[in-house]
């Protein structure tokens, strides 16, 4: 594991907080699991959250149980591995299954479309794995639910056919016994976030084909050098990051050179948004951005770089950059462990659908529409079209400040526009991302030099949402939802995934305006045709 860090005029004040760290022992504290390092008022929540540090070793009594899933998996011909599971417990699987170029679908959605498309997908050949830490996630439990009722109209018998992993004792455990699925027990002293190297990221990820055991064993061999106090390649990293925010530059552009990793950035982002976004303090994280264009952005590159690197194995990086992540929160006064914002948006959620009953829920009424975009929020009366909108969005942008993008969609739809048979890859890529809402981020990002960030909602509700909510308050939000034309039942719940999609969607809402941040919500009365309107519009800016 090497990391290369080229700081310039700054690393004076970078080796300052290193040294500063050295000085007081925390890396060996930390190496050692002292739960004391972020002050008292941290101290219970750290002292049952530090279980990823001995993840290397303690997650191979897990081989062997999996290794008995994996191989009756293969007897019955089960190919095709579909993941039930939000934030921590599906970012780490997905990354290990990219980077081991082994197939894995990831439901970590409420959009119906989405789910649809998975349903429709090998049913006959599908192994589902439910993951829950706390055994109520609304979004697993409503997987969870649809699968068992498609498994049953097939004629399948879900204890066949399902996996769950969870903590000890949750509600998820209960149910599951009383189905009859096989059980894997994660460590309950690991939180969500920190939970690669747990039966979280292994399980999915072995049932794919990922070599797991190679995974522990990356993580093993840089495991001694996190007691160092030189030669410490997650001290040097977490140094940097807390030193860094100190300085300002609190927007970590995260960058993916060619390398034997995949989508590593994703992970990241939960993690260090999560961990650190909280009493008005944080790192952003910046997925898909080139270059740090801004004061207030500073860039890292996974993979062989020039400038700042972070180079070597899935598993070690998985390990140093959770490491750094906790020395990141001590050198910031943050509790690194605990999510304090993220429950308002849920509670949020609950309240609208109950209040809403079987009525329409309280999407508000358009302030104005073009084509086959309604455009809501407290806006400006002299906005005249989407491409107002935009444009002072942009500018509402503090001078320190973010845009966040979050999309309410089927993030798989544009695949459905890839053209197939003469086409060329550079062709299929260029119709592929004309119809991707993502494609916003960067045709957006052009035209500012502020940070801006996307996320999938609401898998972002469970990464940068604690961010958007408890960190700075220098955000402006633009949300993005879509008609739905085949929705999902949701069997024994009274909502469907597109009552609840919106009801997410609404709530999350209610959380940034509540704070008086600047938000729209975009919806699209035909998602094609929306998309290709918005994305249109944002080129012409």
């Amino acid at each position: 594991m090497s990391i290369e860090v080229t700081l310039g005029d700054e690393a004076d004040a970078v080796a300052a907080v290193k040294d500063k760290l050295v000085a007081e022992g925390v890396p060996a504290a930390l190496a050692a699991g002292d739960s004391a390092l972020w002050g008292p008022q941290a101290q219970p929540e750290a002292a049952i959250r530090l279980g990823w540090l001995g993840l290397p070793g303690s997650s191979r009594e897990l081989l062997p149980e999996i290794a008995t899933l994996v191989e009756r998996a293969r007897a019955e011909g089960l190919d095709h591995v579909v993941l039930a599971g939000m934030g921590g417990s599906s970012l780490a699987p997905e990354v290990i299954c990219a980077t081991g170029d082994v197939p894995l679908t990831v439901l970590d959605t409420t959009d119906p479309h989405q789910v649809r498309r998975a349903l429709a997908d090998r049913l006959d050949r599908t192994i589902v794995v439910v993951a829950s830490k706390s055994g109520g996630t609304i979004e697993t439990d409503s997987h969870r639910r649809i699968y068992e009722q498609a498994f049953r109209d097939a004629g399948i018998d879900p204890a066949e056919r399902i996996v769950v992993v969870t903590d000890p004792g949750s509600p998820l455990e209960r149910t599951a016994i009383e189905a009859g699925y096989p059980v894997v027990l994660a460590d309950p002293n690991v939180g969500g976030r920190y939970s690669a190297l747990t039966a979280f990221g292994l399980v999915p990820s072995a049932l794919a084909g990922a070599d797991v055991a190679g995974l522990l064993d990356d993580a093993a061999a840089v495991a001694p050098l996190l007691a160092q106090d030189e030669g410490n390649p997650g001290l040097e990293l977490g140094a940097l990051l807390g030193a860094r925010a100190l300085q300002g530059r609190d927007k970590l552009i995260l960058r993916d050179a060619p390398s034997e990793i995949t989508g590593l950035p994703d992970w990241i982002e939960q993690l260090i948004a999560e961990s650190t976004g909280k009493e008005g303090k944080g790192i952003l994280p910046v997925v898909g951005a080139e270059a740090a264009e801004a004061r207030d952005q500073f860039l890292v590159t996974i993979g062989p770089d020039s400038g700042t690197t972070v180079d070597g194995p899935l598993g070690a990086q998985f390990l140093v950059w959770e490491y750094a992540t906790a020395i990141a929160g001590r050198v910031l006064g943050i509790n690194p462990f605990d999510q304090p914002n993220v429950a308002e948006s849920k509670e949020n959620t609950t309240r609208i659908l109950q209040e809403a009953g079987d009525g329409p829920l309280p999407t508000g009424t358009p302030v104005l529409t073009d084509g086959p975009v309604e455009v809501y929020g407290d806006l400006p009366g002299d906005l005249k079209n989407l491409a107002d909108v935009l444009t002072w969005l942009l500018r509402a942008i503090p001078e320190r400040g973010y845009l966040a993008i979050m999309a309410y969609l089927d993030r798989e739809a544009a695949f459905d526009a890839a053209v197939i048979g003469d086409a060329s890859f550079e062709e299929m890529t260029e119709t592929w991302a004309s119809a991707d809402v993502a494609t916003l981020r960067a045709l957006l990002d052009y035209r500012t030099d502020h940070a801006i960030t996307f996320g999938w909602g609401p898998r972002f509700l469970h990464s940068t949402g604690q961010y958007h909510k408890g960190g700075p308050e220098a955000g402006v939000f633009l949300q993005i939802t879509g008609v739905v034309t085949d929705d999902v039942e949701v069997p024994g719940k009274p909502y469907t995934l597109g009552r609840l999609q919106l009801a997410q969607a609404l709530g999350d809402l209610g959380a940034l305006t509540s704070r008086g941040r600047p938000a729209v919500r975009l919806h699209l009365t035909d998602r094609v045709a929306g998309i290709r309107h918005l994305l249109s519009v944002a080129e012409e800016l």
